[in-house]
């Protein structure tokens, strides 16, 4: 299978679930390197997470859904997945 370049256009589900993650991470007033820090994820892969531009793990959806007190389905709901 063919790897997908950078050039491609973001998924929609990985936008609206990094919309997720940026209003309750706005919400509870953290930076997104505070967040970052607390997920303990690189500061510009979760600015990537949060615009949509990365795949997120199941593992970091963990993280991040840990970091900022939710349940990791609160998340996909939020987005509306």
């Amino acid at each position: 299978m063919a790897r997908i370049s950078a050039s491609f256009d973001k998924d929609l589900h990985l936008v609206k679930l990094g919309a997720a993650v940026r209003a309750r991470r706005v919400k509870l007033a953290l930076s997104q390197e505070a967040l970052a820090d607390a997920a303990k994820i690189d500061r510009s892969h979760m600015g990537k997470i949060e615009r949509g531009e990365r795949n997120v793990t199941f593992l970091n959806i963990l993280r991040i859904a840990n970091a900022i007190g939710c349940m990791p389905s609160d998340l996909l709901i939020d987005a509306g997945l």
